[in-house]
């Protein structure tokens, strides 16, 4: 990192969400800081206000630079199903799950979407969003990723989000679009961050 680089603080246990975020965001000479604190989720059908209350109640514990992100699996045919509750079915059907109410679905689209919030001291708060579209597999391929990246294939690919390696998957994924999109922004507002 060069003196021209910022801190921003993850709020995350998930350390694959943060290698991701990571490897992106290096590029844009930020610095990012995995703090694993207790974050408010709110029962909602809507990402960006998930992601957005989780934000807020954080920042007013620590009063730092943080990013909060929410992200869920999107699929046509189960009416959007699992969204924005990805990551509790993910505990409680998992993989086997989705596949087994998709077991006759010819229609296999999903999407993935992410969320990221941006709750900075001097510029207040941002939103940056990432979606990707791909379909479901019929058999779970792949053991790097997490979550229901073993059986989501981006479209124009052929293998799954967990046959990629952390740099191939960022070519697609849909977190890698919002923290794309967060280190543009960054890059654009440095002289105001550097103030902080």
């Amino acid at each position: 990192m060069n003196a021209m680089s910022i801190k921003l603080y993850f709020v995350t246990n998930n350390k694959g969400k943060f290698l991701e975020a990571s490897s992106i965001l290096r590029r844009y000479n930020i610095e990012l800081i995995q703090i694993d604190t207790e974050k408010l989720e709110i029962q909602s059908d809507d990402l960006r206000k998930i992601a957005l209350r989780a934000a807020e109640y954080v920042f007013e514990k620590i009063r730092k630079p943080i990013i909060v992100e929410d992200a869920g699996l999107f699929i046509k045919a189960l009416n959007g199903f699992p969204g924005p509750y990805s990551s509790y079915v993910f505990k409680t059907i998992g993989i086997h799950g989705i596949l087994k109410l998709m077991n006759d679905v010819d229609d296999r689209r999903a999407e993935f979407r992410s969320v990221v919030v941006l709750k900075h001291p001097i510029v207040g708060t941002r939103i940056f969003e990432g979606i990707v579209n791909g379909i479901i597999s019929r058999i779970p391929k792949g053991s790097k990723g997490f979550g229901f990246d073993p059986i989501f294939i981006p479209n124009g690919c052929t293998k799954t989000f967990a046959e990629m390696d952390i740099e191939e998957k960022n070519k697609y994924s849909h977190r890698a679009r919002a923290f794309r999109a967060l280190g543009e922004w960054v890059q654009e507002n440095l002289k105001r961050l550097l103030k902080y």
